[in-house]
């Protein structure tokens, strides 16, 4: 049986326990505005030397900003985690620096046409959904 919204509540975790939650989970969802418009997309990526690095669409400019989000809730209680990564990103057009983060992405295929994005971390949110305490 799941919970019902209302009796769930979110607890912000620390930024450590932020960064350990994300480092375990490589897919997540990007988020940028484009044309005024907001688009989502799922994300692999990987988190190296203090940035995120993510797939993007290459024929899609590089956004002004970007938001990684990356959760992992319990359909049949509702509990769980999210974790929310708001950063600058750039475009990695380093052919070394692009390989070395192709191999590291974590990821079934590969497709050459896709784009690099290195997101340097301004902002990090976690928060924990969990029962309210007795």
């Amino acid at each position: 049986m799941s919970a019902a919204p209302s009796s769930l509540r979110m607890v912000e975790v620390s930024r450590a326990k932020s960064l350990w939650l994300l480092e375990g989970r490589p897919l997540g969802r990007l988020a940028h505005t484009q044309r005024d418009h907001t688009i989502l997309r799922a994300s692999r990526r990987t988190w190296d030397f203090g940035r995120l690095v993510a797939r993007h669409a290459p024929a899609v400019a590089v956004p002004a900003s970007a938001t990684h989000h990356v959760d992992q809730i319990r359909a049949t209680t509702g509990t769980g985690w999210t974790v929310a990564v708001a950063a600058g990103p750039d475009a990695i057009t380093n052919l070394g620096e692009a390989a070395h983060d192709q191999r590291t992405l974590p990821t079934r295929s590969r497709d050459p046409h896709d784009a690099l994005l290195r997101l340097r971390p301004k902002t990090m949110a976690g928060f924990r959904l969990a029962r309210p305490e007795a």
